[in-house]
This record gives C-alpha cells, structure tokens and sequence, in this order.
C-alpha cells in the first residue's frame, strides 16, 4: 500500500490530517505547534526523548512544542493515524498565560484527554464550525492542564508583552525582525522577552517566525506556486533556505510532501 497524506479543509487556526506509511514515515524533526494524534491502525513508532514510544489504537500521542521526533512504522503492516498541530498561543488563550501544560512520555492512556481529542481527531471529510472548534480546543486545553506534569510554580512572566511580540512577528514577517525590536515593541527588554516568549509559546521567536514562514510556503505549494516562488514570497534567502528549513522542521523535502499529498506538479519552477 502506498504512502499517502490526506489534509482537512483549513480552519485558518489548525491542521488536521490523516496519513499510513509503511516503513520509515520522515526523519527527526520538531515543529512549533502541539502534536496531537491517535494510531488508528497497526504500530506507531517514534524516538522522543530519547526513548522510542509505540502508539497503539486507544492512547492519545501528545508531542510538546519542539520537541525532536522521527517516525515508522512498528510492524510491517504500516501504520494509520490522526493528527492535529495546535498552536501553544491558542491554549495560552484558554489558559490565561500558564506555564504550557508538558505531557511526559508524548502518549497518554487518560480517557478524559481521549474524550476532549474525538472533535478534533474525526475524518477529515467532517468538517468542524468556528463554535464547535472553540469548544473543541476549550476542552482539550483544560484537559491537558489537568493530566500535565508541569509543576504549577510560581514565576514571574509577563503575558501580555509576549503576546504583543507574538503578534508583531505576524506583521512583519516578510522582513528581518531583531530581538531589540520585538523588545521595543512589547515594552520588556530582550532577554526575559526571549524567555517568556519560550515559557508561554514553546518556542524562540526567531523559531516561531521561521514555522510562521513554512506556515505559508505549504499554503502557497498546496495552491500551485513554485518552490522558489514561495520561498521568496514567505520570506526565506533563496529556495534552499526555505529547503533546508522545511526538512529539518518536517522530516521531508518540500519535493516529497508534495509528491504524498498528490499535488506534486506544484513544484515545477
């Protein structure tokens, strides 16, 4: 059985998929996003934290934001599964600015976070509305804050400065943004800036620009725009910056993601 990639109509805030691979899925790699899925079919193997983990139909697989991950199949029957990417600024949203809720192992058995996952991990020919999705992701917040084994500590962090930097990358991202002037922006100096940025978002803002840029290259190549085409238009040098990028956050070339989400005359120049 072929490899394939199928890819629920954009919500314009999450991701879902469903995929099978046989053998090896994609190499290691990390976004900036939760990972959220369940195994559908057959064995779901990934190396996380330095530990190899093996999903099975049932558990609920939470991958932390940049957190290094590869993945393949556990047995020769290939693998089916679900996935949703969740931005760490919508749960922050929910939350209220709490430190992110960090799920250990990257697999939870808890049938509370199972239960709070069935809106957002159904086929992806159902179509989900803009309510139903905020309740979705309501639950699932809460549901991972519940069963999290973040130790809810007392630190001092300011929210609103980084969400004020977190919104300012989205305004300029066409252009080199420096620390300095995220800082000027958001009221707070560079470093404890670079610090909450990373506490409350999972991620360095230089990293979060760079994801927010792939964001938009896959959006272009999915519409038919070129490689070298969306690498400019995103952003990036030159195409294999954004290359280089791509495959080191996905585990693929920009050529192979196309080629397995059937849409590979995209990539012509």
């Amino acid at each position: 059985m072929s490899n394939w990639i199928h890819r629920a109509p954009s919500s314009g805030r999450l991701e879902r998929i469903e995929a099978f691979f046989s053998g090896s899925a994609y190499g290691l790699h990390r976004h900036d996003t939760y990972a959220i899925g369940r195994t559908l079919a057959g064995v779901q193997s990934f190396l996380y934290r330095g530990r190899e983990r093996h999903s099975l139909p049932g558990g609920t697989i939470v991958l932390h934001p940049d957190e290094a991950h590869d993945g393949q199949a556990g047995t020769d029957d290939g693998f089916q599964y679900r996935m949703v990417y969740v931005e760490p600024a919508l749960i922050q949203q929910i939350l209220g600015g709490k430190p992110l809720p960090f799920i250990k192992d990257g697999i939870s058995a808890d049938p509370r976070l199972y239960a709070a996952t069935n809106t957002l991990l159904q086929s992806m020919d159902s179509p989900i509305d803009a309510l139903e999705e905020d309740d979705a992701l309501f639950d699932l917040a809460h549901a991972l804050s519940s069963i999290s084994g973040v130790l809810q500590h007392k630190q001092n962090f300011d929210y609103r400065a980084a969400e004020t930097a977190r919104e300012f990358i989205h305004s300029a991202m066409e252009r080199t943004i420096t620390l300095k002037e995220l800082a000027e922006h958001s009221g707070r100096d560079r470093w404890s800036l670079s610090r909450d940025f990373r506490l409350l978002f999972g991620t360095s803002p230089y990293r979060y620009l760079t994801m927010r840029r792939l964001d938009l290259v896959k959006t272009l190549l999915i519409h038919g725009h070129s490689l070298v085409n969306a690498a400019l238009s995103a952003g990036f040098t030159d195409q294999s910056h954004m290359s280089r990028h791509f495959s080191k956050t996905y585990g693929l070339a920009p050529s192979r993601w196309l080629k397995i989400r059937g849409i590979g005359s995209a990539i012509t120049p």
